[in-house]
C-alpha cells in the first residue's frame, strides 16, 4: 500500500461522503442571488468532488514518477474513477438534475470498456487510455461540476451550460467507447465455441 494507492483509496472513501451531502434530507440553508440558489451541502459536495477528481491525475503521476506502479493500483485506479462518477451521477438523477438516460449511457459505456479491458488483460494486452478516453473524463467531470453547482455562473446569463455539458459528456463517452471497441476488436474472438 504505497502513497499512490493510498491516494486512490482516499478517493474511494470520499464517495460515500459526497453522496451523504447530496442525498441527506436535512434542510440546509440556501445561498440566493437573484434567480440563482444553491444549498451549502451542494457546495460542500462539489468541493469534495473536485478534490476527489483531482486526485486521479495525482496518484497516476506519483506512481509513474516514483516507480510505484502496482497491480493493486492498476485495479483500484479505474475502479475508484468509476465509483466516483457513477455515485455522483446516480445522486444527481435522484436530485432531478440530470436525465436518467444520460447516466445510463455513461455507466453502460464505462462497464463495457471495463469488460473489454479485463478480456484484454486475460490475453496479456494492456489497453492504454486514448485521447478520447481522456476527453471523456474531462467532459464528465465538467458536466458533473456544472450540475453540482446549479449551473453557476451561467444561470445569470440564462445559458444552459449544465445541460449542454451533460449532452457533450454523453456524446464523447459514447464515441470514446466505440473507439475502444473498434481499435481493440482483435481482443474479442467471436470464433471461439462455448
Amino acid at each position: 500500500m504505497n502513497l499512490a494507492n493510498r491516494i486512490t483509496v482516499a478517493r474511494i472513501l470520499l464517495v460515500p461522503i459526497i453522496m451523504f451531502f447530496l442525498l441527506i434530507k436535512v434542510k440546509f440553508p440556501h445561498i440566493r442571488i437573484e434567480e440563482f440558489s444553491i444549498t451549502y451541502n451542494q457546495i460542500i459536495a462539489a468541493l469534495i468532488f473536485i478534490i476527489a477528481a483531482s486526485t486521479d491525475s495525482l496518484d497516476g503521476y506519483i506512481a509513474r514518477k516514483r516507480n510505484l506502479v502496482t497491480n493493486l493500483g492498476k485495479l483500484l485506479d479505474p475502479l475508484a474513477d468509476k465509483l466516483l462518477v457513477t455515485a455522483v451521477l446516480v445522486s444527481l438523477v435522484e436530485m432531478g438534475k440530470v436525465d436518467a438516460w444520460i447516466v445510463i449511457v455513461i455507466i453502460s459505456r464505462e462497464w463495457a470498456v471495463t469488460g473489454l479491458r479485463q478480456i484484454a488483460l486475460l490475453e496479456g494486452t494492456v489497453m492504454a487510455a486514448s485521447k478520447w478516453g481522456k476527453a471523456k473524463t474531462a467532459a464528465q467531470i465538467t458536466a458533473i461540476i456544472a450540475l453540482l453547482i446549479n449551473n453557476f455562473p451561467f444561470t445569470f446569463l440564462h445559458f444552459p451550460f449544465d445541460v449542454i455539458a451533460s449532452w457533450v459528456a454523453a456524446i464523447i463517452t459514447v464515441y470514446s467507447g466505440v473507439e475502444y471497441f473498434v481499435k481493440n476488436k482483435h481482443v474479442i474472438d467471436f470464433s471461439e465455441k462455448a
